[in-house]
């Protein structure tokens, strides 16, 4: 069978009033923040941080910090799968796309795609592949082909018709940098992105960004504490505003310091030499409420789910498909 995956793009709104579609990933970012008694207040709070951030960044013809605020909308990129007189679909990736407001010209602005990036496949790999592959081995061990399936998928996305009739440009995906690596400071500022990172060792996570055809870069931003992973095709630098540098930043710090406290909310900032670690003792906590042992567990459950409604029920379109498309 000769068959080409096609994609559909599904927008909902992120606010105060959100609440996840039933195949929403629980373990995402904004989807966890939308649970329990407190979710709206949760919602809120994280709202008015992403918007305090970013003026505070943006903060040229802005001397009251509040030119701007910061929309931002849940990207789904629906995949359909099965024989091609079948009608399946399944929510193969999720990420955000910001819009700027600028409150002083009324304007809209498009501001970067991408930020948090959240898919059930990358949950099977991790949660139940690589688990169980590691499973009674005495060192650990990454399995033939790892990640090439997603990375297929992802650049599938991007190069899609329907990517391209809603989106300008290339997503930009920020990340937690790894607790295991040692960052060193370069020379290098950037006025927006700040100052620059290097390691000398890539992550399992550059690994399987690589294989979506992503490099890294990493920036601490002014006022940040530590680093931030920015995985990203092209010019990082050169492709993309200040504005729209800023909508990433002030989107995913945001949520680093509701998810990852110890190392992006820390009170004390990161030296040149920096090793980031979730047993720091010595920081702040936001308001807003995250049980982060909980979406450990729902990541395996999800991997699962992925196991029994993806990978096992499409294997053979999936191995052909994927033997069939080029990294």
């Amino acid at each position: 069978m000769n068959h080409d995956f096609t994609f559909d793009i599904k927008s909902v709104r992120f606010d105060e009033n959100y609440r996840p579609a039933e195949n929403t990933r629980t373990t995402t970012n904004f989807a966890n923040l939308a649970r329990g008694e407190r979710r709206e207040e949760n919602l809120r709070n994280a709202l008015t941080m992403i918007d305090n951030r970013f003026n505070a960044l943006a903060h040229w013809d802005n001397p009251r910090a509040d030119r701007y605020a910061v929309e931002l909308d849940i990207i789904t990129g629906e995949l359909s799968v099965g024989a091609e007189d079948e009608d399946d679909t399944f929510p193969a990736i999720e990420m955000l796309k910001t819009t700027i407001i600028d409150k002083h010209t009324g304007k809209r602005i498009p501001g970067m795609v991408g930020n948090n990036f959240s898919s059930y496949v990358r949950d099977y790999d991790f949660s139940v592949w690589l688990s169980e592959h590691n499973r009674d081995r005495a060192e650990f061990g990454i399995p033939e082909g790892f990640g090439d399936l997603h990375g297929k998928l992802f650049k599938r996305f991007v190069e899609s018709d329907a990517y391209r009739a809603s989106f300008g440009k290339a997503p930009v995906i920020c990340l937690s940098v790894s607790s295991s690596k040692v960052y060193r400071q370069t020379d290098n500022r950037h006025p927006v992105l700040g100052v620059e990172y290097e390691n000398d060792e890539s992550s399992l996570t550059d690994f399987y960004f690589g294989k979506m055809g992503l490099q890294v870069r990493y920036f601490m931003p002014p006022q940040g504490v530590a680093p931030l992973a920015f995985y990203f095709s092209g010019d990082l630098l050169s492709d993309y505003s200040a504005l729209e540098l800023i909508s990433a930043i002030s989107t995913m710090e945001t949520f680093q310091k509701i998810y990852r406290p110890e190392i992006y909310n820390a009170n004390s900032v990161a030296g040149k030499i920096y090793q980031p670690s979730l047993k720091h003792e010595d920081y702040s906590l936001t308001r807003i409420v995250y049980d982060r042992e909980e979406r450990s567990q729902l990541a395996v459950e999800q991997g699962k789910f992925t196991e029994r409604h993806f990978i096992r029920p499409y294997r053979h379109v999936l191995e052909q498909w994927s033997a069939n498309y080029s990294l």
